[in-house]
């Protein structure tokens, strides 16, 4: 089995600038997570942007659908900041791809101790071997369809739309 892990950016791949005190993006982590997590599957990955999904426009979201359509592997993983996961899940969700994709962030970088990333990142890489074909947002070791999930922001975390 093969899986595509296409990364956008978002939190995940933030790192702090000592600086200014900013988060900011400065090379992917995915690298060095793959390393540490010893993966076992053929995992390809490609960076399709590095950015801040606030600053996500039309045009990056119909590239990553464009991605997902063209390329060959059935199983795909996105890395997304949290902010507009929602909102791309939905775009690839009604397109109707007849592959398996989980998009899966962190609300805290990935270099930062205490970090959801790495535990978001094995919910996400675990769950798209398993789920049906579908378009998935793996958070807060929830699984959740792109048509029943919100980012509830008061409380940090995805969540049902039923619940």
């Amino acid at each position: 089995m093969k899986i595509r892990l296409f990364i956008t950016g978002g939190t995940i791949d933030k790192v702090y600038n000592q600086s200014n005190g900013e988060l900011e993006f400065d090379k992917t982590h995915f690298p060095e997570i793959l390393s540490r997590a010893r993966i076992e599957v053929d995992l390809l990955i490609e960076q399709l942007l590095l950015i801040d999904s606030l600053d996500m426009v039309g045009a990056d979201r119909e590239l990553i659908l464009e991605k997902c359509i063209n390329c060959e592997e059935k199983y795909i993983l996105i890395t997304h900041g949290t902010d507009t996961m929602c909102e791309t899940a939905k775009l690839l969700g009604e397109s109707s791809i007849d592959k398996t994709i989980v998009l899966f962030g962190s609300m805290v970088p990935y270099v930062v101790n205490g970090s959801d990333a790495f535990f978001n990142f094995g919910c996400a890489l675990g769950s798209v071997q398993l789920l049906k074909a579908g378009v998935y947002i793996a958070m807060n070791g929830r699984i959740l369809p792109w048509n029943d999930v919100e980012k509830n922001r008061s409380l940090g975390i995805f969540q049902s739309l039923i619940s």
